[in-house]
């Protein structure tokens, strides 16, 4: 049965590094076998329906055909748009009265082993803080993103994954876009 999924690439279209058009990107998606392809501005997030099967072979035949074409690596971290509602849905900083405007999910591409995770320092960034919950990391970032100690290098070496982050007004559009 065919399942709305959105594809998070990580570093494309960022400080003007590894440029790649969304026509391209979502043209890659459909030549992978996907339908109701649409990208969502310009950093790397695509809407697509396609079988389980067919869907966890996306992300190697998108990152294989964007290397090809265009001569750089990325990752493309999944999720269902039954996870995504449960990431808009989860959010612990919403509870304590966070303004949205200072909130990110990080995606990780895989589950972390619990002896990566012990490795994480809750103090790193303060006054910046994270909440790990399953397959993400919720984000409080009260100085902006720009200056956070708390980003994907530190994570992806720490957790021994990938990730890529999105903004809060991103992450809710998507489920939006994904309930439409």
């Amino acid at each position: 049965m065919p399942a709305t999924h959105v594809a998070l690439l990580r570093g494309i279209n960022v400080g003007g590094q590894n440029k790649l058009p969304m026509k391209d990107l979502t043209a890659m998606f459909a030549a992978a076998g996907c339908s109701g392809v649409a990208s969502y501005i310009q950093s790397g997030n695509v809407i697509f329906t396609a079988s389980k099967s067919l869907a966890g072979k996306v992300p190697a035949a998108v990152s294989a055909a964007i290397e090809k074409q265009f001569g750089f690596q990325t990752r493309v971290v999944l999720r269902t748009a039954e996870q995504m509602r449960r990431v808009a849905g989860g959010n612990p900083f919403l509870a304590e009265g966070v303004d949205e405007k200072l909130l990110s999910v990080m995606f990780l591409a895989n589950s972390p082993e619990q002896e990566h995770v012990g490795k994480l320092d809750p103090l790193r960034g303060h006054p910046d803080s994270f909440r790990l919950l399953g397959d993400e990391i919720y984000l409080h970032t009260p100085t902006g993103l720009a200056d956070t100690k708390l980003t994907n290098a530190y994570f992806d070496s720490k957790l021994k994954t990938t990730c890529t982050f999105r903004n809060w007004r991103t992450v809710l559009k998507l489920v939006e876009l994904m309930e439409a």
